[in-house]
C-alpha cells in the first residue's frame, strides 16, 4: 500500500471538541465552496448570454438596476456571515474555558522538549499521560521562544508564549496513543519537538499515577515556599510583612491604585517575578523580585500550593514549619469559595 493509502483525510476524532471542529470546519468549506462555484457558473454563464454578437451596438443602452436584488445579496450574505461568527465563536470559548472539575497538568516548552507536570507529582518530557472521559485543563509557559502546542486528533492547539500563560482543555474519547506536535517554528531541531499524549482508561491511569508518584504538585510548593524563605514575609501574623496567602487563589486582591484583581495563576507569577507591578493595598514594596532565580517548574508548585493552602496552615517561623509527613490536597472549590 502507498503513501497516499496509508494517509486519512482527516485525522481521528478523539476528544469532545473534535467534532464540534470538524462541524465548523465542514460548514465553512461547504458555504464558502458552495459561493464560489455559483460565482464562478454565474460569471461563466453572463459572459456567453450577454456576449456582444455582429451587427450589435458598440455602446448598447444602460439597463436599469433591481434595488430588490441588490438588497438581497447584500443581506444574504451578512446573514450567513453572522452564523459563521456565531457558530465560530461559541466552539472557540467552549474549547478555551475549562470546567470547574477539569485536572490541571502544567507544561513547559523548551527547545526542543515538552515537559508537563501533574498534580499528583508526575513528571513527564515529551509524554503526556490523560485519563479517558475527563476533562483536563493544560497551563502553558515558554522558557525561551514561542511554541505552539498540537495534538491532531484532538483538534487541540495553543501557542506557548514566554513570560504569560495560556491554556486549553479537552475530554478524550478514545483510549490510544497520538502524536504530539509543536507547530511553530522555534529553532533549528524545531522538527525534533515531537512527542505522544497517551489516553488511558481511567482505572489504568489511576494504576500509572500510583506507580510514578514522587509527592504532589502542592507538596513540592510548600518545599520552594520554604526553599526562598516566603513565610518570613507571609507569615500570616499580626507582625506579618506582606499579605497573608491563605485563601489567596481566584480572591479578590484590592491595590493601591484602587483596582481589583483576581488571584489567578498570571497574577500570583508576575507578584513573583514582578512583585512591585499590582501592589496590595496597605502594604509597602518590600519583596525582591525572583526573576532569574525561580524556574517556571518552582512558579508552577508554588500556583499549586497556594490553590491548596487554607487558613490557619501558615506557619509563624520556617523553624516553626513541621516536616511534610502528608501530601496537601489541592481544592480549587473551596479556594474559589474563600472571602477575602
Amino acid at each position: 500500500m502507498g503513501i497516499l493509502g496509508q494517509t486519512a483525510l482527516f485525522p481521528e476524532q478523539a476528544t469532545t471538541t473534535a467534532s464540534r471542529v470538524d462541524s465548523l470546519f465542514f460548514f465553512l468549506v461547504t458555504a464558502c465552496g458552495s459561493v464560489g462555484l455559483l460565482v464562478a457558473v454565474l460569471l461563466i454563464f453572463f459572459c456567453i448570454r450577454y456576449r456582444r454578437r455582429p451587427g450589435d451596438p458598440v455602446n448598447p443602452p444602460l439597463t436599469h438596476s433591481s434595488e430588490a436584488l441588490e438588497w438581497f445579496w447584500t443581506i444574504t450574505p451578512f446573514f450567513v456571515f453572522i452564523v459563521m461568527f456565531v457558530w465560530g465563536a461559541v466552539v472557540y470559548v467552549d474549547a478555551y474555558r475549562a470546567p470547574d472539575e477539569a485536572t490541571r497538568i502544567y507544561a513547559v516548552g523548551k527547545q526542543w522538549m515538552w515537559k508537563f507536570q501533574h498534580p499528583e507529582g508526575q513528571r513527564e518530557i515529551n509524554t503526556l499521560h490523560v485519563p479517558l472521559g475527563r476533562p483536563v485543563q493544560i497551563l502553558f509557559t515558554s522558557e525561551d521562544v514561542i511554541h505552539s502546542f498540537f495534538v491532531p486528533e484532538f483538534r487541540v492547539h495553543m501557542d506557548v508564549l514566554p513570560n504569560r500563560y495560556t491554556s486549553v482543555w479537552f475530554q478524550a474519547t478514545r483510549p490510544g496513543t497520538y502524536h504530539l506536535f509543536c507547530s511553530q517554528y522555534c529553532g533549528t531541531n524545531h522538527a525534533g519537538m515531537i512527542g505522544t499524549a497517551v489516553v488511558m482508561e481511567p482505572a489504568q491511569f489511576e494504576n500509572w499515577l500510583s506507580l510514578h508518584a514522587e509527592g504532589s504538585l502542592a507538596l513540592e510548593g510548600r518545599k520552594t515556599f520554604l526553599k526562598y524563605r516566603c513565610v518570613s514575609c507571609h507569615s500570616a501574623t499580626e507582625n506579618a510583612r506582606a499579605p497573608v496567602l491563605e485563601g489567596l487563589y481566584r480572591r479578590q486582591v484590592h491595590l493601591t491604585t484602587g483596582q481589583t484583581v483576581i488571584a489567578d495563576d498570571a497574577y500570583i507569577r508576575e507578584s513573583i517575578l514582578a512583585p512591585g507591578a499590582k501592589l496590595v493595598a496597605g502594604w509597602e514594596n518590600i519583596m525582591p523580585t525572583f526573576r532569574g532565580q525561580i524556574s517556571e517548574e518552582e512558579i508552577f508548585a508554588l500556583i499549586a500550593y497556594f490553590r491548596s493552602l487554607q487558613r490557619g496552615e501558615t506557619p509563624a517561623r520556617v523553624e516553626d514549619y513541621p516536616p511534610p509527613t502528608a501530601t496537601p490536597q489541592i481544592n480549587p472549590t473551596s479556594a474559589k469559595t474563600a472571602t477575602p
